[in-house]
């Protein structure tokens, strides 16, 4: 039997560790926080998953297999942590807002998925809690989700437990991908037969390669309590998109307990993944600015909290799961939108390890440019 070691056990280390385990690899988890680590950057009560993606089709596409992989992984760990709440995106103004929205409605259309177009009279009529003055559309999907983030990942960790995974604390110093070792910053060294490094956004810090490909970016959300009249509305809402050239926000109904939560689309690319996570008052403004004149009665909506996590953002969006040895394979990049595929990430490096062929094919394949190579070497 193999032995399998993994840097970070948030969602992308644990679905390597998960996939490693599943084929037979003894697998060690080397993390330098609690499990949930509070500061990763997978580690919050939500995580979306939706098909779409704008002109992004390689990552629309993958949406499907990403779903087949959750239910196996939902299946391992004996429960279902995800709440079925549709999409709803919004446009209006100029590009390159407009364009995604139009993107995102041909090749989901192109993909012969469920939707419907809505004017700004039927959002309003659909959606009281919306305000849809300067939108000119939107659409609304019936499939996609919230993954409930924090729980998936503490019912990952206790089912690899279960499985007999060792987990290690610990704070990666130095990476050797060609040996597949780690040193630790008590000086220990820690190596075995195969390497996945998935570090968040640490990793550049450790792969001095990475660094000039991936930058940490400090993302601010913040929860809110709807007014009592809109509470009912909100508790049947889609996750929302606004790409109107006054929002460019998301929000994440309240589901399974959680709180409503909006946040921005956009990357800050600044900060360092050890900073503090206090939110400043300027920070959580900002937020609101982009999200309240989106909603009727936004005034009466109450703060109940604000975080800020550390996201590791590569050009593009694009993923960059790749070799760096080969006994090593680097996770990385993965923006806000890496957690929707992560077992299906997982599940491709366990495979890939052991496969000269898909490991060739692997890196196109998970930046979304090209499944046709990645397809044939299955």
């Amino acid at each position: 039997m193999e032995r399998a070691l993994v840097l970070g056990a948030g969602i992308m280390g644990l679905s390597a560790a998960w996939a490693l385990d599943a084929a037979g690899h003894r697998v060690t988890v080397v993390e330098q926080d609690a499990i949930p680590n509070p500061r990763g950057a997978s580690v919050d009560d939500h995580r979306l998953i939706r098909h779409a993606y704008g002109a992004a089709t390689g990552y629309m596409r993958m949406v499907d297999e990403a779903y087949a992989a959750w239910d196996a992984l939902f299946e391992a760990i004996g429960e279902r942590p995800y709440a079925e709440t549709g999409v709803l995106a919004l446009a209006g103004g100029t590009a390159p807002n407009t364009d995604w929205f139009a993107a995102s409605r041909r090749a989901l259309r192109g993909h012969a998925l469920v939707l419907e177009d809505l004017s700004p009279q039927a959002l309003e009529a659909r959606f009281p809690w919306l305000r849809a003055q300067g939108l000119t559309e939107g659409f609304h999907m019936p499939r996609g989700g919230v993954l409930l983030a924090r729980r998936i990942v503490a019912g990952l960790a206790r089912h690899l437990r279960c499985r007999g995974a060792t987990f290690l604390r610990g704070r990666a110093t130095a990476v050797d991908p060609a040996r597949a070792r780690l040193r630790l910053s008590d000086g220990t060294m820690t190596e075995a037969d195969r390497l996945v490094v998935a570090a968040g956004p640490w990793a550049p810090r450790l792969l001095p390669g990475l660094a000039a490909r991936v930058t940490p970016s400090r993302q601010v959300v913040v929860y809110l309590e709807p007014p009592p009249e809109q509470r009912e509305a909100w508790s049947r809402a889609p996750m929302v998109l606004d790409l109107s050239a006054s929002g460019g926000f998301y929000a994440v109904p309240a589901v399974a307990g959680t709180g409503l939560k909006i946040g921005d689309h956009r990357f800050s690319c600044r900060g360092d993944a050890d900073d503090p996570r206090d939110v400043t008052a300027e920070e959580r403004d900002a937020i609101l600015a982009l999200a309240l004149p989106r909603l009727r009665d936004g005034a009466a909506y109450r703060v109940t909290g604000a975080r800020a996590c550390y996201y590791d953002v590569a050009e593009a969006e694009r993923f960059v799961v790749e070799p760096l040895s080969d006994r090593c394979v680097v996770m990385s990049g993965f923006s806000g939108h890496g957690f929707k595929f992560a077992p299906a990430l997982g599940r491709a490096v366990a495979a890939a390890l052991d496969d000269p062929a898909r490991m060739a094919a692997l890196p196109a394949w998970a930046a979304g440019e090209s499944a046709r190579a990645w397809d044939a070497a299955a």
